[in-house]
């Protein structure tokens, strides 16, 4: 009796243990599968020298310009889109998505979109809006842009901040063999001074420090602007123009210029690009959005100065 009762123990002993080993098997592989995997986020570094801690493959994404939203509707997948600005209208597919104000910023909206990263670009989003919406938990990259490689470098990163490489490669290469082509002769001949005004009363032009002088170089022009100002978009006098002497105006149609700008300080009449009706009106859009359709904003510039 004495002996089967201790095979008894002996055979319950090593049914518990065998559970046990067993159940701590499971413990262990639950324990791994819960663990957050560290491949899941990485941390980068935007082109305002900020350290984001973004998803791998963000799955909900937003951005807070028109130009980004260009740039996410060019690379991405759009389904991921949540939503885009009120001054968001390009491509059509973007007046589909809810809108977000940026200005003021509804943060309130905002949050409710649940996005997992917010796309900026520098100049259009404060630093002040960038942290409040840093502090809802919501990561925010910026990207900055000086010239025409800077774009296509931005929509390349793009790709691969969503994990889709292959899309923001073949996006830039197809836009870099078009600018080639529009560059080809671009070279040759005499390069017309273009100004172009951004706002009539006061005077606001493009400074020499902005995308525009180098979208003018691909087009075959150069800026009329030769000072660098503190600020992008400086704010000149009528003396400044009339010694500049443009030979190229853009910023309306000769004759709303007429109406208006020259109807306002009638003594630039005497500047060349007035005296040769070489006053032009082009795309808002493709001047002022640093996006993929940069191209296209160069192809309208080179066919006015031509």
């Amino acid at each position: 009796m004495k002996q089967t009762n201790f095979l008894f123990s002996m055979s319950t002993l090593r049914l518990f243990m065998g559970l046990g080993c067993l159940l701590f098997f499971f413990s262990c592989d639950s324990r791994k599968a819960a663990a957050p995997s560290t491949a899941e986020f990485h941390t980068v570094t935007d082109d305002l020298g900020r350290k984001v801690k973004l998803p791998v493959e963000p799955r909900r994404i937003i951005a807070l310009a028109p130009s980004m939203t260009e740039m996410l509707f060019a690379v991405a997948d759009t389904a991921t889109i949540v939503g885009r600005t009120q001054n968001c209208d390009y491509p059509a597919a973007a007046l589909t998505k809810p809108v977000v104000n940026n200005y003021p910023m509804d943060y309130e909206k905002l949050l409710s979109l649940k996005p997992e990263v917010v796309f900026a670009t520098e100049g259009i989003i404060s630093m002040e809006v960038a942290a409040q919406v840093q502090k809802m938990g919501i990561p925010i990259y910026f990207q900055a842009y000086d010239s025409v490689t800077d774009i296509l470098h931005g929509i390349r990163n793009l790709g691969f901040l969503l994990n889709r490489r292959e899309k923001g490669q073949a996006v830039a290469d197809s836009l870099q063999t078009r600018l080639n082509q529009l560059a080809a002769d671009s070279t040759r001949g005499t390069k017309p001074r273009v100004l172009a005004i951004t706002w009539k009363d006061p005077i606001y032009v493009y400074g020499r420090n902005t995308l525009f002088t180098d979208k003018l170089r691909y087009a075959g022009g150069q800026n009329a602007v030769t000072d660098v100002f503190a600020q992008p978009y400086p704010a000149l006098t009528r003396e400044y123009i009339l010694k500049m002497n443009p030979d190229v105006i853009i910023g309306g149609s000769f004759d709303q210029m007429e109406k208006t700008f020259f109807s306002l300080y009638p003594e630039l009449r005497r500047i060349k690009a007035y005296q040769q009706k070489r006053i032009y009106d082009v795309t808002d859009d493709l001047m002022s959005r640093p996006s993929p359709r940069v191209v296209e904003g160069i192809a309208e510039l080179k066919a006015v100065l031509r």
